[in-house]
């Protein structure tokens, strides 16, 4: 089989390297691929993903077997719906499915449609600026203010300060902070719980098929404190999601939505992730996703033990319900290496060394998210820039390994949280006394 995973970021390295381990693919080809899948010895072939009409040429020209799509950008403009035009297997939701996330306002009318439950909200557009503000004066006092559009995972302000959320809507709706995105905006009253992911392969007339759970991490800094990122790193297996916990989320949240957006013509086709809130009144949707997570791919393609390409090949063919999956006992930990001054203004073209050394050590795995070559030098180009992850048999061991390789990369332009899955380390050691 040959497989075309569209994208370049730390999820399409993740997921090229675990084609790369299935006995049923012959080749991966990457488009537009990084610096780290073309060092798997993958294709990696340059194309602007975010193109459907272009996408769609590359994909007649080699003729894969199925398509996987990384990233929401490239699903939000349609290139599911142009490959499948073009007669391809595509794994990943048309342009309709995709509203899920590219639109956050019509996500919330799809959630009231269903009755899933989430945090209190309304949505607002330029023009009702005023409606906005005496909203936000309504809430308790935890605000969250939302770009109704796509914004990199960085349009989402999360404050306890009403002055501080006041400057966000204002700053949305006038175009200033992110353009056109946040002309409509959402405001939420904000949900306090552990903050859980979990995605769910969906075919768009089952149930679904759940992947095991994660959490990451939003916040730039250590503590869980600064402003909301697009994620600075993940752990697998979160145990906050027991069975039972699982089962609820999936009977009250995703069941009901993938019911709804099959009634409302917009059958959902591809990965459905489910972002969590786990509140005193059990789980709410903080938000939806319409592709692998990141960096939760990231720790999943580590423990997944079966291979990847019958669950893609299950999910095309309606067969989940006959599908299993199984994963490795041992824990997994992404660490998020990112360029100073992400989520803001950031440097570009530094150079990073070092990753050879780091990604010799035991159980290290070492993603590229915003990487380019120049010639035999390895440079950052994006905001969030390595994923620095491992395997180890609890989440403490993951976490020491991943920050051990961290510690042999040299990138003085680079930084990262030191504190990614504490609360489960800690947890580990009230459990074992240590």
């Amino acid at each position: 089989m040959h497989v075309l995973v569209l994208g370049g970021d730390g999820r399409a390295h993740a997921l090229a390297w675990a084609l790369d381990n299935s006995a049923s693919v012959d080749e991966v080809v990457s488009a537009p691929g990084n610096p780290g899948i073309a060092a798997l010895g993958k294709r990696c072939i340059p194309v602007d993903a975010n193109d459907p009409a272009a996408v769609a040429r590359l994909a007649g020209e080699i003729a894969p077997d199925v398509v996987v799509v990384s990233a929401e950008e490239p699903l939000v403009h349609g290139a599911a719906d142009a490959l499948r035009t073009h007669g391809m297997l595509v794994f990943g939701p048309g342009a309709d499915g995709a509203r899920l996330e590219g639109s956050k306002a019509w996500m919330k009318a799809v959630l009231a449609e269903a009755a899933v439950p989430t945090a209190r909200h309304a949505s607002f557009t330029a023009d009702q600026e005023d409606e906005a503000l005496a909203f936000l004066d309504r809430l308790p006092g935890l605000y969250v203010v939302k770009t109704d559009g796509l914004a990199a995972g960085k349009g989402v302000i999360v404050t306890d300060s009403i002055d501080d959320a006041r400057d966000a809507v204002r700053a949305y709706l006038s175009g200033q902070a992110f353009g056109d995105a946040g002309r409509t905006c959402v405001i939420e009253e904000g949900l306090t719980g552990p903050e859980l992911s979990l995605l769910v392969v969906c075919n768009g007339s089952t149930d679904g098929w759940p992947l095991a759970p994660a959490q990451d991490f939003k916040r730039i800094g250590d503590g869980d404190t600064g402003p909301n990122t697009g994620g600075m790193g993940a752990y697998s297996p979160a145990p906050v999601m027991t069975p039972q916990m699982s089962e609820r989320a999936l009977d009250e949240i995703v069941r009901p939505t993938i019911a709804a957006m099959k009634r409302l013509g917009a059958p959902f086709r591809g990965v459905l992730y489910a972002g969590l809130m786990i509140t005193a009144d059990g789980p709410k949707l903080i938000e939806y996703n319409v592709r692998f997570g990141d960096p939760e791919t990231q720790v999943l393609m580590l423990r997944l033990m079966s291979d990847l390409v019958p669950a893609l090949v299950a999910a095309r063919d309606g067969m989940l319900k006959s599908f299993d999956l199984r994963w490795y006992a041992d824990a997994a930990l992404t660490v998020v290496m990112a360029a100073k001054g992400y989520p803001g203004t950031y440097l570009k073209g530094t150079r990073i060394d070092g990753l050879a050394e780091a990604a010799t050590l035991e159980g290290v795995e070492i993603f590229h998210a915003g990487t380019a070559a120049d010639g035999d030098r390895v440079v950052a180009t994006g905001g969030r820039v390595l994923n620095v992850s491992a395997l180890g048999a609890s989440v403490g061991a993951a976490q020491a390994r991943a920050y051990a390789a961290i510690d042999r990369i040299r990138w003085p332009e680079g930084f990262c949280r030191r504190d990614i899955g504490w609360q489960a380390v800690a947890r580990e050691k009230a459990l074992t006394g240590g």
